[in-house]
């Protein structure tokens, strides 16, 4: 929205009844609680929701009684109020967050408008877990009532299991549906006898892709023919595969439509899984592996089909990089976290499918028992690769990427040496190497084992994960030397010229200190250890000015 039009929008909240739910005011002169702003987030998204609001507003920069703009300085840096979004995403149901935050320059001061989603159907919203809601203007948990209200949306109605008027088994392919058959005497070996007899509707019945015969979505995406896409209009079935080169550019693409049975296939056969080999353990023979693990490829895939939120229009995509597939599909993650998934180990509560999920389940395309994305892990883990990255930042995309190399020698050989690790620490390393941010729980978890060094968030593997994987240069690179070490070295610098300024002081230690600090931590290192030789070792003492240091010897 242009500037314009957020005043007009503006102009229109404010002239809203006191005792709306879906809009809440704020003076924020100076700043906000963050828990403070969660917790209204939550419960303006569940109120959207529960009164069918398009959108939930929490405004910053008014005063909610006479409604007067009396300008705020919450964040005056666009850097810092745009973070906002990725730390509310953290304490939230499915991560999600602000659509947009809006700065909004009024003459009477600068207003701050932070627009809302409504929550999903049968997702309520936490905040930290909790469920809020609104009494009037006031901010209370949300009720049992309306927390099960919410939920039940997504019981009401399930998308995928809904008829398709007027199609009959004569838009489903043939072919489609002797894979079909085939596929599901491999999962119910038992019933390969009496399946042969069924007719295609009992069998359609019975493998849960009809309803009494009559054609569903799921019957149309899984079987129909290319033609028959228009029985789910305006939802689109669609799977696009895009080829790029090493300079992101596109060189080849195709579409992929109904049967997705069998074009999942078709679609396998455009992917390069290429030969890979690679060099470990001082061994002159490599170890040569496909790129990609064939069973990894068509579980991303096959859970992208099963979980898109096909209301929303969109395409599956699957983008193929020289080194990497990236997989997405639309729709929230909806249990929130791949470390819960893997961590629990069991079915989710609810699919937001879950009548294409059965039949997809029945026809041995996904494993209903919830362990699909844990045996992902572990079959990347067991090849010495890199773990899957899910990327869940987009409140209505999950984005999941393969890489089909090795990043890092030393977490492949730690891999190979050491098959102790527990899943959960893999992870975590597999995270050190890809230079990602470890949360404090990681961190710890890794320090206790001692598989970490270096100052937090810039970690590294330890000595001990060197001399395992023999990787030794790397360690002494980050390793920091002890303080007297530089200590000494600052004083033999004085001896010789007689004075340092810290300019001086800066060439000599920089690209001396642990390669594990970035470069402000360097300075703030480099500081630490002056002042300390000052202040505590009165070894050295500073005879110029602040801004123009001349660092001389204390005569002893």
């Amino acid at each position: 929205m242009n500037d314009a039009e957020l005043k007009q929008l503006l102009e229109k909240l404010l002239a809203l009844p006191a005792e709306t739910e879906c809009v809440e005011f704020k003076e924020a002169k100076h700043t906000s609680h963050f828990s403070e702003i969660g917790k209204y987030f939550s419960a303006l998204s569940n109120e959207a929701n529960l009164k069918n609001k398009n959108f939930g507003w929490l405004i910053f920069g008014i005063e909610d009684e006479s409604r007067k703009i009396v300008n705020t300085r919450f964040r005056p840096n666009r850097i810092d109020l745009d973070s906002l979004k990725s730390e509310i995403a953290n304490k939230t149901t499915t991560r999600i967050t602000f659509i947009e935050i809006y700065e909004v320059h009024h003459h009477k001061g600068r207003v701050i408008m932070f627009q809302i989603l409504p929550a999903p159907k049968g997702i309520p919203i936490a905040w930290e877990g909790h469920y809020y809601g609104r009494d009037g203007e006031s901010l209370v948990p949300l009720n049992l009532q309306e927390i099960e209200q919410i939920r039940n949306q997504g019981q009401q109605s399930d998308w995928s299991a809904q008829i398709c008027k007027g199609a009959t088994i004569e838009d489903l392919y043939p072919a489609a549906i002797a894979k079909a058959r085939e596929n599901y005497k491999e999962k119910s070996p038992q019933k390969a006898s009496d399946i042969d007899k069924w007719n295609d509707i009992t069998f359609l019945n019975k493998a849960k892709v009809t309803i009494q015969g009559k054609i569903t979505r799921t019957a149309i995406i899984l079987l129909g023919r290319d033609e028959s896409e228009h029985f789910i209009s305006p939802s689109v079935a669609k799977i696009t595969w895009v080829l790029k080169d090493e300079h992101n550019i596109e060189k080849d693409y195709e579409h992929f439509g109904p049967p997705f049975l069998l074009n999942v296939d078709n679609l396998y056969s455009r992917i390069r899984n290429l030969k890979y080999r690679y060099l470990l353990n001082d061994s002159l023979f490599p170890t040569e592996v496909t790129k990609y693990e064939p069973w990894v490829m068509r579980e991303v895939l096959h859970n992208c089909i099963a979980h898109q939120d096909y209301e929303l229009k969109g395409r599956i995509s699957v983008v193929e990089n020289p080194d990497d597939l990236m997989f997405s599909n639309l729709g929230s993650f909806i249990p929130e976290s791949v470390e819960n998934v893997i961590e629990q180990d069991s079915p989710p509560e609810r699919y937001r499918n879950s009548f294409l999920a059965n039949a997809m389940v029945n026809l041995n395309m996904i494993d209903t028992l919830g362990g699909g994305i844990k045996k992902m892990f572990i079959l990347q883990r067991n090849r010495h690769f890199p773990m899957p990255d899910y990327d869940l930042k987009e409140p209505d995309k999950v984005k999941v990427r393969i890489i089909g190399k090795v990043i890092d020698e030393n977490y492949t050989k730690l891999l190979i040496n050491k098959t102790d690790l527990s899943l959960k620490t893999v992870i975590c390393l597999d995270k050190v190497q890809k230079k990602i941010k470890l949360s404090k729980d990681e961190h710890k978890l890794l320090k206790t084992q001692k598989l970490v060094e270096g100052r937090y968030p810039n970690l590294f593997v330890t000595a001990k994960i060197a001399a395992i994987t023999g990787d030794k240069s790397t360690y002494i690179k980050h390793r920091a030397f002890d303080d007297q070490h530089y200590k000494e070295m600052i004083i033999a610098f004085i001896k010789q010229y007689g004075s340092a300024s810290r300019k001086d002081i800066n060439d000599l230690l920089l690209n001396k200190l642990s390669g594990a600090l970035d470069q402000k931590q360097k300075f703030s290192k480099i500081h630490n250890l002056l002042y300390e030789m000052s202040k505590n070792d009165k070894s050295i003492i500073n005879q110029g000015s602040r801004k123009r240091s001349r660092w001389v010897l204390i005569p002893e």
